[in-house]
């Protein structure tokens, strides 16, 4: 059986493509395990994370075929919950590059990155009411945060669709590529960060997921932690010759 995740690993970035393309990339249990096994190597040596489609789709959800077998016991289980979760909480920043169709449980993967880039191609929705369930693998949680509370509840109680420009418009997507140009794009802004200091990046990820609540007692500690590291002193000394010579 072939793999539905393609890796490209390099040394501080791994780009995984969902490659199930006679579905659609429909995300199925072989597909959660298999993202469930990258995260076990990104959890053990961080490093950046691309997520992107094969065939100019995205996802198009779940497996519906498995979906509609699934029972009360499978739900309590939260089987894209749990892995989606994983993913949003790795070390270092997740970018979803996303063309064509992001449904269902393919939106709430993208909704999990940190950044998502995208094409006009791009159809965002979560049509799960129609099909009898909701959206119970993040989307009532990260959309609103995303989007706002009426935009997610619109989206989410309607089951509309909405393309690249709308979804540029209301911030699900940073920014547009042609699709030829969006992997690129996604190596550009991973480049990007990359040349930032490892640490820094992982921490402020880090503060970027707690909660307000906690967040003053936490930043004053992850502060301290890099105010006495030789990489802030290499990085600001470099800065300051820099400024010196212009």
């Amino acid at each position: 059986m072939a793999d539905a995740l393609r890796i490209d690993e390099r040394d501080d970035r791994i780009v995984a493509t969902l490659d199930r393309p006679e579905v659609r990339n429909a995300i199925d249990q072989a597909m959660v395990d298999e993202l469930h096994a990258l995260c076990e190597r990104l959890e053990r040596s961080p490093r950046l994370l691309i997520l992107h489609g094969a065939g100019g789709v995205f996802a198009s959800g779940a497996d519906i075929a498995q979906l509609r077998d699934r029972t009360s016991a499978d739900a309590r289980q939260s089987i894209n919950a749990t892995v989606f979760d994983r993913i949003r909480r790795l070390p270092m920043p997740v970018i979803a590059a996303v063309d064509g169709y992001a449904l269902g449980g393919g939106a709430e993967l993208a909704y999990a990155a940190d950044i998502r880039i995208g094409t006009d191609r791009v159809r965002f929705g979560n049509p799960e009411t129609g099909l009898g369930i909701i959206a119970a693998a993040g989307a009532t949680w990260r959309l609103p945060e995303i989007v706002g509370h009426a935009r997610a509840s619109e989206l989410l109680l309607t089951g509309r669709v909405i393309d690249g420009p709308e979804a540029l418009m209301w911030g699900l997507l940073s920014a547009l590529h042609a699709p030829d140009d969006l992997l690129p794009a996604a190596h550009a802004l991973a480049d990007r960060i990359a040349a930032n200091d490892a640490r820094a990046t992982e921490l402020t990820k880090r503060l970027l997921l707690t909660a307000s609540a906690e967040h003053l007692a936490l930043v004053g500690e992850i502060q301290a932690e890099l105010f006495d590291s030789d990489e802030k002193r290499r990085r600001m000394t470099a800065f300051l010759e820099r400024k010196k010579s212009r």
